[in-house]
């Protein structure tokens, strides 16, 4: 028996080892320079021997969108920026790399301090709702500038009186805007001591201190400009499996030479003991495993191989018996709340209510049809006796209410 036992694991074993990699479908992000970054990134997976895939969407999505599409299961994987909302059901994978706020103005056009500086002023700032959009909002306010005072520009080739706008620092694209001359939250002897930028990451603890050091982007960085950074960071769904998001941590960071001689300006600070503490979502708990790795003994790692194997065996027969009948609990559940939804849409219409109410209630009803109907096809509802029990029962309803023509005799 045990030698069967025993002869089914190491066939199990070389059946999963013959298994390719597993794919992860990566958002495909709306800014030109992440775009980029992925579909290099997805172009060294593809080259490489790795444990993970990448593919892209054909869809370019960014922010909240992005976020959605992964928690409807469209994509696996999305690079955004770590300043989106806190969602239960997003989690960190990891940082990838700092986008810094550039703020410029155009050469020859006052730096803002008071509400006249930006009277008619092109202001381009990102996408509504955007980090950098709310941080030219916050420098309006400051201000006093008043909505009608500045007009929004999305429109690269619209030339701009002023930029505020989250990048990663690309030296290559100044020759793009030669006219742009940055500004300078402060000095670097100011961070720490309580200055503009200490008052930003106070008030955003997803933001940190950044210094673009002089002669970064040539005669624009004619001094050091004190700034904020904040991360792109790799988000998943929570219940992703947690060893897919360990092997897709250790194939980024295997490859995180091959990304650095990419992007030199952006990838040399990527290290294996990532920081996450800024993370505005739970950690993926397959990114906590990576960070909290040990290399296990040879007898750790070989030791009751059978006996593990046996009770591993146990437990999947038993959770799949679990799984069932949790599925069938909560498909009763739910079939449960259409049978009180239709009793009480009975219920709210008595004898004397007018044609108006009645008919109200037979759409309802329907509505309430058609909605089983589309869990039905999800398989979220059963096509058992329960859900016959309920599609009796509403056609009743509906009768009642002069929706279906009473059956002929």
């Amino acid at each position: 028996m045990i030698r069967v036992l025993l002869a089914f694991v190491f066939l199990a074993t070389l059946a999963a080892c013959e298994e390719g990699p597993r794919e992860l479908r990566l958002v495909t992000p709306v800014g030109t320079i992440d775009r980029d970054i992925v579909e290099e990134l997805a172009e060294l997976f593809d080259n490489e021997r790795v444990l993970t895939r990448i593919s892209l969407t054909e869809e370019t999505l960014s922010g909240e969108e992005a976020l959605d599409a992964i928690a409807a299961g469209k994509a696996d994987v999305a690079l955004i920026s770590n300043s989106q909302e806190f969602r239960r059901d997003i989690a960190t994978v990891m940082p990838l790399y700092p986008t810094v706020l550039h703020i410029a103005r155009r050469d020859g056009f006052a730096e803002p301090t008071a509400p006249g500086d930006l009277s008619n002023a092109a202001v381009f700032a990102g996408a509504a709702g955007s980090a950098s959009r709310s941080i030219f909002e916050r420098i309006a306010d400051n201000i006093g500038l008043a909505d009608d005072d500045y007009r929004y520009i999305t429109d690269p080739s619209e030339v701009a009186d002023m930029v505020v706008v989250f990048a990663p620092i690309a030296p290559e694209r100044i020759a793009e805007f030669p006219e742009l001359r940055l500004i300078s939250m402060g000095t670097p002897q100011e961070i720490g001591n309580g200055g503009t930028v200490d008052a930003a990451v106070l008030l955003n603890p997803h933001f940190r201190p950044f210094v673009i050091p002089v002669g970064t982007y040539g005669d624009s960085t004619p001094e050091p400009i004190v700034t904020i950074a904040v991360d792109k960071i790799l988000v998943t769904r929570s219940d992703l499996d947690s060893a897919v998001v360990y092997d897709f941590i250790s194939d980024i960071l295997r490859l995180r030479p091959a990304l650095a001689a990419k992007r030199p300006g952006l990838f040399q600070q990527l290290s294996e003991d990532f920081d996450v503490s800024r993370s505005r979502f739970v950690l993926h708990p397959g990114t906590l495993d990576y960070l909290q790795r040990s290399e296990p003994t040879i007898y750790e790692r070989y030791s009751g191989v059978a006996e593990v194997a046996v009770t591993l065996l146990i437990a999947l027969f038993s959770a799949v018996l679990a799984g069932v009948r949790i599925l069938r609990i909560r498909r009763k559940n739910r079939i449960d709340r259409y049978y009180a939804a239709a009793i009480e849409i009975r219920d709210s219409v008595d004898d004397e209510a007018s044609s108006s109410e009645r008919e109200q209630a037979i759409v309802k009803i329907r509505d309430l049809q058609d909605r089983a109907f589309d869990q039905l096809v999800d398989e979220k509802l059963g096509a058992d006796e329960s859900f016959r029990i309920f599609i009796t029962l509403s056609n009743d309803v509906l009768r009642q209410l002069g929706g279906i023509a009473p059956a002929s005799d």
